[in-house]
């Protein structure tokens, strides 16, 4: 585990920049926390990674978002409004996962779903500082250990 403390929003945004530039097709980053622990800022600063910051929309009606940049599939679900595993799968979830970069917002609702390894954060708010957030970094599986340590 990793932990990074983030003192306002330019600083998610650039630590979620640090993670983008190191991730490729077929990873997954799960984002959980309770509303306004930073998720969405996170992923605003991952997609401005790839040039798409101007595009940023809350999936939360739709599920998912999709983009794409210089042949790079971008993925970005937000599965709050999934009542079950099983819809999530119903609608073709675990397909995007081989196809490009997922990022999924409250992703613990679909943990049976998810692959073996993927990147975990942890978003906690500092009640002591309404802008300091605490993310935690996690490994699930072998595959990012060596990626979460690099950060």
């Amino acid at each position: 585990m990793y932990n990074f403390v983030s003192y306002d929003e330019a600083s998610t945004m650039n630590f979620a920049k640090k993670l983008a530039s190191k991730l490729k097709t077929g990873d997954i980053v799960v984002l959980s926390g309770n509303l306004g622990s930073g998720k969405t800022k996170f992923t605003e600063g991952f997609l401005s990674y790839f040039g798409l910051s101007d595009e940023i929309s809350s999936p939360t009606f739709t599920i998912v978002n999709e983009y794409n940049k210089d042949n790079i599939n971008i993925y970005h679900f937000d599965v709050y409004r999934i009542s079950s595993v099983d819809e999530f799968y119903a609608i073709g979830g675990d397909s995007y996962f081989d196809n490009g970069i997922c990022i999924i917002e409250w992703g613990e609702i679909i943990e049976d779903a998810l692959p073996s390894s993927y990147i975990k954060i942890d978003f906690e708010r500092d009640f002591k500082n309404e802008n300091t957030r605490i993310l935690k970094i996690f490994a699930i599986g072998d595959k990012y250990i060596d990626l979460v340590k690099e950060l």
